[in-house]
C-alpha cells in the first residue's frame, strides 16, 4: 500500500465525510473517489477522440 500526504483539514473533513456515507474506512472512500475521478478523466478522453474521428470522417478536419 503506498502512502500519500494531505492537509490535515482536509484530510478530518473526507474522514467525516466517509463515515457520514457509510465507508467501511477513510481508505475505501479515498479510493472510491480516485476510481471515481479516474473514470471520467478516461472517458472525456476517449469522448473527445470519438468526435475527432467523426470530424475528420465528415472532412472536418485532417
Amino acid at each position: 500500500m503506498t502512502k500519500i500526504k494531505i492537509d490535515t483539514a482536509l484530510y478530518e473533513r473526507a474522514k467525516k465525510a466517509a463515515s457520514a456515507a457509510g465507508y467501511s474506512s477513510f481508505e475505501e472512500f479515498v479510493t472510491y473517489l480516485i476510481e471515481k475521478e479516474l473514470a471520467l478523466l478516461e472517458s472525456s478522453s476517449e469522448d473527445r477522440n470519438a468526435v475527432d474521428e467523426q470530424l475528420r470522417g465528415l472532412g472536418y478536419i485532417e
